[in-house]
């Protein structure tokens, strides 16, 4: 879905002559800060993807902790960009394809921010069973395909009209 997306954000920009069509290309700031959160939040990632693979219960709590906030963070942060996008949905087609972007976008983080605070909360009971490690390994790699995707739409968006315009 993101892929035909992004092919029609490029479709949209064929059939026009001044892209973004009669406005400023979003600001840089909010987009490139969660571009930020989301690069560093790999580094935590990636620690506890490992220890989960070794069922280390306490680096698994710590961990998802660590997600949580960065997923909480980030959600914070879109609020922000949101703002200063410099169009709206229901403008003309750039702004739906700049908004469905990002709405798809957000449906991913915020299914994996849900998902890693019922995994947070899972793991300081007593139900954490050796499964349970599979399963924050799991959110672990979806994470990762929510900071990848990213990286495309960041530049699409922010950056395409920039390039385009030049």
């Amino acid at each position: 879905v993101f892929v035909l997306m992004i092919a029609s954000y490029f479709y949209l920009h064929s059939r026009n002559s001044e892209w973004p069509p009669h406005r400023n290309p979003p600001d840089l700031l909010w987009g490139t800060v969660n571009l930020a959160l989301f690069l560093v939040s790999v580094i935590p990632n990636e620690w506890y993807r490992r220890r989960a693979r070794k069922g280390d219960l306490r680096a698994v709590q710590i961990g998802l902790v660590l997600l949580s906030l960065f997923g909480i963070g980030n959600v914070v942060v879109r609020y922000f960009e949101l703002w200063h996008l410099n169009t709206d949905w229901s403008i003309d087609a750039y702004g739906s394809a700049v908004w469905t972007l990002m709405g798809l976008h957000v449906l991913h983080l915020v299914t994996d921010l849900v998902d890693t605070i019922v995994l947070t909360i899972l793991f300081f009971t007593s139900l954490v069973e050796g499964k349970r490690f599979q399963d924050a390994e799991e959110n672990a790699a979806y994470w990762y395909f929510v900071v990848a995707f990213w990286i495309p739409i960041y530049l699409v968006i922010y950056w395409a009209p920039r390039w385009l315009h030049a």
